[in-house]
């Protein structure tokens, strides 16, 4: 016979993670200056980023702005997830640490115990920042987080990118980008493994382009290029 129900039953099995906004890490500040011209590269990505990153880091040429990525990833992968894309790529990529000065040619991947910020430094301009707080969007690293960082810093110097994954995250930090002046590319539905950020930033407006996987490499050198024309 089964035992009784109990009138006050364990509830741990039913715990769910809050989904938190990017609020809970850090504020948003809208309408400020960039506090410097350098253009920084914000890419978020989930659910098929693995390979969409290889795809796309590897066809970049090595002089491009510093790159910040936040991957849903577990901690145990991210350094040598990084480590295999440096291997591959023309560009230095390294799992991010904190506070370290953002350097053109360099690739900063989240590691998966933090979320990946922008933060500025008195001496030695925009650095990284990594934080430990809360997970936003159920995710820590949350893509929200690292792009709300990018426009309240980066603002109009920024490009941000957004790949493929599954779920929202990302999607209104994009917007917070656009709105912040930055340029926005979203891969599109056909080269995406699970089209459900992208689709929720387009369906937002927070991008600017729609495009396939194969060509997001060739369209952030040539804005690369004509950012650092106009500089």
């Amino acid at each position: 016979m089964s035992p009784p129900l109990s009138a006050n039953p364990d509830k741990s099995a039913l715990n769910v993670v809050p989904s938190n906004s990017a609020d809970i890490i850090l504020p948003r500040v809208a309408g400020r200056v960039p506090l410097a011209r350098q253009t920084v590269i914000a890419i978020g990505s989930s659910t098929g980023g693995t390979e969409a990153l290889r795809v796309l880091l590897s066809a970049l040429p090595a002089d491009m702005p510093p790159i910040l990525i936040t991957q849903h990833m577990p901690e145990m992968f991210t350094k040598s997830f990084a480590a295999r894309l440096d291997s591959l790529c023309k560009l230095t990529v390294k799992e991010a640490v904190d506070s370290e000065r953002l350097q053109p040619g360099t690739v900063y991947i989240a590691p998966g115990h933090s979320h990946l910020m922008v933060k500025p430094t008195p001496t030695i301009g925009l650095c990284t920042a990594l934080s430990s707080g809360p997970p936003v969007n159920r995710h820590r690293p949350s893509v929200d987080v690292l792009f709300r960082s990018a426009a309240n810093l980066v603002g109009r110097n920024c490009i941000g990118v957004i790949l493929t994954g599954m779920g929202r995250d990302g999607a209104q930090g994009l917007l917070e980008l656009k709105e912040a002046g930055a340029y926005n590319i979203a891969q599109d539905e056909q080269s995406c493994v699970v089209f459900g950020m992208p689709k929720e930033a387009i369906a937002l407006g927070a991008a600017h382009e729609v495009l396939p996987l194969a060509a997001i490499a060739g369209r952030l050198a040539q804005l690369a290029v004509q950012r650092a024309s106009t500089a």
